[in-house]
């Protein structure tokens, strides 16, 4: 392999890290100074900052004509996102998932997911759909944007505190610009080369995009969630996940969509990657109601499905003789498991909750 390739991949796992690391501590002190709450910063500025690789992947590859691409790039990464990004984060932590993410913004990005398949079922997604998907986009920041008006700021501030962050917005912000600016230059990096090694192995688009360019493009969420959760900071590690998603199915496939006139979906994805991407989204429903929070085995749970996807995606790929066996066990074993789990998680949690009015 080239050297240079090389050296670029591992100066750009330096950028995504100081990065990531610069972004959680600017809009920390973002939220701080302007009295927003810390999952409002994460599922806007940080979420769409991080989601800025996968924005321009797909948007080049609008303007030179490689669909596939566009589509295995969006569906990968909120795939990834979830299993990879969410799983590592909780097992360095379990994370506390806000009851606002839980009402609101997961049906939010369940919702987009569903929608995007209604879409997809004519075989494209067109103009119209795009401008369906970035139009509902500008409605849920106006919402949140009003909403985040009228947040409070907490007693925990005192006036010292917030007259300081007042004083420290514009290094904040520099912060945050500079860590923007890491994060895409370094994800750039990191796929040019992982790119040029999967197409020099005969891959498809539709694989490079949903493996090497969609947990590439993943890498700045991966570094900030992962930052966000050792810092403390775990509504933005969670609120940038779902915010992260949201945004790619509603700007990066819409503009994709507005840009390109049509974006054609391939029958294999239509059929396999968008529903498991849809299913991962609406897994994440239960798992977040239990208790509002990640537990660790939840972690492991998604990190499995993760590296399930990724060798089943590459196996099929090169027409392996396991993939007929492995797709057996993953429906008739690992899927009916997983599923009784969480109902049974759900219940048990359902029925607590409905005593502890009961014994108060």
């Amino acid at each position: 392999m080239d050297p240079l390739v090389i050296a670029l991949f591992v100066v750009g796992l330096g950028l995504l890290i100081a990065g990531g690391e610069a972004l959680v501590k600017g809009a920390g002190r973002i939220a701080l100074s302007f009295g927003i709450s810390p999952i409002v910063i994460g599922l806007t500025v940080v979420a769409f900052g991080t989601s800025a690789p996968e924005l321009a992947v797909s948007v080049g590859a609008s303007f030179s004509g490689a669909p596939d691409l566009i589509i295995g790039n969006v569906v990968g990464s909120n795939i990834y996102n979830i299993l990879l990004i969410i799983g590592l984060s909780a097992l360095i932590a379990p994370l506390i998932v806000g009851r606002q993410l839980v009402r609101r913004e997961v049906p939010l990005m369940v919702a987009a997911s569903l929608g995007t398949i209604l879409l997809a079922l004519d075989g494209s997604i067109g103009r119209l759909d795009g401008l369906l998907l970035f139009g509902s986009l500008l409605v849920w920041l106006g919402f949140l944007l009003r909403e985040s008006r009228g947040i409070e700021r907490t007693e925990a501030h005192d006036a010292a505190e917030v007259s300081t962050a007042r004083r420290d917005r514009i290094r904040s912000l520099a912060y945050i610009v500079a860590g923007l600016l890491m994060l895409v230059v370094g994800a750039r990096w990191l796929v040019d080369g992982a790119v040029s090694v999967a197409s020099a192995l005969g891959l498809s688009d539709l694989v490079i995009g949903l493996t090497v360019v969609a947990i590439g493009t993943s890498l700045p969420e991966l570094a900030t969630s992962i930052i966000a959760t050792v810092r403390g900071e775990r509504d933005i590690a969670v609120g940038n996940i779902v915010g992260s998603n949201v945004f790619n199915l509603l700007a990066v496939l819409g503009l994709s969509a507005l840009i390109a006139g049509e974006v054609p979906v391939a029958q294999g994805a239509l059929t396999f990657d968008l529903p498991v991407m849809a299913a991962v989204a609406v897994a994440c429903l239960p798992i977040f109601f239990t208790g509002y929070r990640i537990a660790r085995w939840e972690g492991v749970l998604f990190l499995g499905y993760g590296v399930g996807y990724t060798v089943y995606l590459l196996t099929t790929a090169i027409s392996h003789p396991t993939v007929p066996a492995f797709a057996e066990a993953l429906a008739a074993v690992v899927v009916p498991l997983t599923v009784i789990t969480l109902l049974l998680f759900v219940t048990r949690e359902v029925r607590r909750t409905r005593r502890v009015p009961a014994s108060g």
